[in-house]
């Protein structure tokens, strides 16, 4: 049997819930969890934890990381 994996975006519209009720459960800041559910940030591991249990799941149950490539910025700095 093959377990799908979703991220935090999509099981906050599976459950109904926004971000104020996600950082309510997990008890984080309602930034980060925003951040993690735009996937801007990868949580740590107790962090992954703590939504995920927000969600009823394990850590392991979501897809945890950035919806973009992170890019490379170069340049000759600011000036």
């Amino acid at each position: 049997m093959t377990l799908t994996t979703k991220n935090v975006d999509a099981l906050c519209q599976q459950h109904g819930i926004d971000v104020a009720r996600v950082a309510a459960l997990s008890g984080l800041d309602e930034q980060r969890v925003l951040a993690i559910i735009l996937g801007r940030w990868t949580p740590s591991p107790a962090e992954r934890d703590k939504v995920a249990a927000a969600f009823g799941l394990t850590r392991d149950q979501i897809a945890w990381g950035h919806k973009t490539p992170i890019q490379h910025i170069y340049g000759s700095g600011p000036g």
